[in-house]
């Protein structure tokens, strides 16, 4: 069905009265951009499906100029790509999380920058799993005598007896690149006290589903590329630190691991500007300054120090000394960038403050993955905790993110929510 702009401006165009100078929505502006062109490509760039979830935290906030914001944007016919919005894994809230069908779903979602954390095998070919010796728990690996048997630790069942829980260690570096496309992505769990290692292979957390784990497609980085490239958006690969000692068979080294990983988006001709590689390595961040300068001009630094270092006090000198460096985006979890102010509101962190300071771009992680919020969330929120308590507030933290310390993008592991708000709040 071919869509007219003005047809759109009708459909679209909506604004609110509350708080306008705060939560302004220029739907008039975004619909100026579907032309005749987009039209007659079906819409591709907007018809994304953000499905119930965004509604449903919607319909869960507290009452307030936000919410009225937000809800304006119910009725709304598209909602495009947006870089705000990080496929977190792909979409794994519901879907195995590094598959193709999590990451299309995600940029079904509207996510405009999908992850494919990246890892290699024994034969020195690079995939996307979370982390190098996570098999055990995100495929079928264990299901499979033949290769059940290569990994690094093989099952070992519960003893209750002794209380000792079940184990296992199964790495992509354990097994051939022919051998890890053989495998079924699955839900990454486990359960500690299984005797077989079918059971050990359950255990997916009761906010989560198993009902689109029946045997997700694995990738290799280079498919990833393609597929990414084919859904339209940007890629966030992340180099994940090696569970085996580097050099890796006597002649890989970490620096030819970083480097191959670039080298793949260049033979497939993805221009830098599209491409965001990631580490908690900054030696590797540093080595992509200096070896590949335009690859690493969006080079994110994942910034793990507030929680690996018990002595780490953020600074301006700190956040200085790392844009010297050559980093241009940093990338701490939601905690490090979120603190409460005596009247119990949400406010960025001195971390957030020297970040900005220093002309650091920031990205954050991981939005939707703590489960229900009831009790405050976990890990992912625990400087904020005490002002946590429904589901809704998830976009309370998402709106001080981005209005308070001004992050570039969110990961999520349901993206469709970020999506919403950065459409709504028109933040591209």
């Amino acid at each position: 069905m071919k869509l007219t702009t003005s047809l759109c401006v009708v459909a679209m165009s909506l604004s609110i009265g509350v708080d306008a100078a705060k939560y302004q929505v220029n739907d008039a502006a975004l619909s100026n951009q579907v032309d005749e062109k987009h039209a007659s490509r079906g819409l591709s760039r907007y018809q994304n499906e953000l499905g119930p979830r965004p509604f449903y935290l919607l319909d869960d906030m507290d009452d307030g100029a936000l919410k009225s914001a937000l809800k304006r944007c119910e009725n709304r016919l598209f909602f495009k790509k947006t870089d705000f919005s990080i496929g977190h894994r792909g979409a794994p809230m519901q879907f195995p999380e590094h598959t193709k069908e999590s990451y299309m779903a995600a940029a079904k979602m509207g996510a405009g920058v999908i992850e494919c954390d990246v890892t290699f095998t024994k034969d020195k070919q690079l995939v996307c799993r979370h982390s190098q010796c996570d098999l055990h728990t995100t495929t079928n690996i264990l299901g499979i005598p033949e290769l059940a048997s290569k990994c690094s630790q093989p099952f070992v069942p519960a003893n209750a007896a002794t209380s000792t829980p079940a184990t296992a260690q199964c790495c992509t570096s354990d097994i051939t690149l022919a051998e890890f496309k053989s495998l079924c992505g699955k839900m990454d769990a486990s359960d500690p006290t299984a005797t077989t290692a079918e059971q050990y292979m359950q255990g997916t957390a009761n906010w989560r589903t198993d009902l689109y784990s029946q045997c997700g497609t694995l990738l290799t980085h280079a498919e990833s590329i393609q597929l990414f490239n084919k859904l339209g958006v940007k890629m966030t690969p992340e180099l994940k630190a090696p569970s085996v000692s580097m050099p890796f068979e006597g002649d890989y080294s970490q620096q030819d691991y970083a480097q191959q990983m670039i080298d793949e988006y260049k033979a497939a001709g993805v221009s830098p500007k599209r491409v965001l590689p990631q580490s908690f390595n900054l030696s590797d961040v540093e080595y992509w300054v200096e070896h590949e300068p335009r690859f690493a001009r969006q080079a994110v630094y994942l910034d793990d120090r507030m929680y690996t270092q018990a002595d780490y006090v953020p600074s301006l000198s700190d956040m200085m000394s790392l844009r010297e460096k050559g980093v241009r985006v940093i990338a701490p979890p939601m905690w490090a960038l979120l603190t409460l102010d005596e009247e119990q509101q949400l406010v960025a962190s001195d971390y957030a403050k020297y970040a900005r300071q220093a002309g650091l771009k920031i990205i954050t992680w991981t939005l939707e993955r703590d489960g229900p919020l009831k009790a405050g969330g976990g890990w992912y929120h625990q400087s904020i905790s005490e002002a946590i308590n429904n589901d809704g507030d998830t976009y309370q933290v998402l709106d001080a993110l981005a209005k308070k310390v001004g992050v570039i993008g969110v990961f999520s592991d349901w993206p469709a929510t970020t999506s919403y708000y950065a459409n709504c709040m028109n933040l591209d």
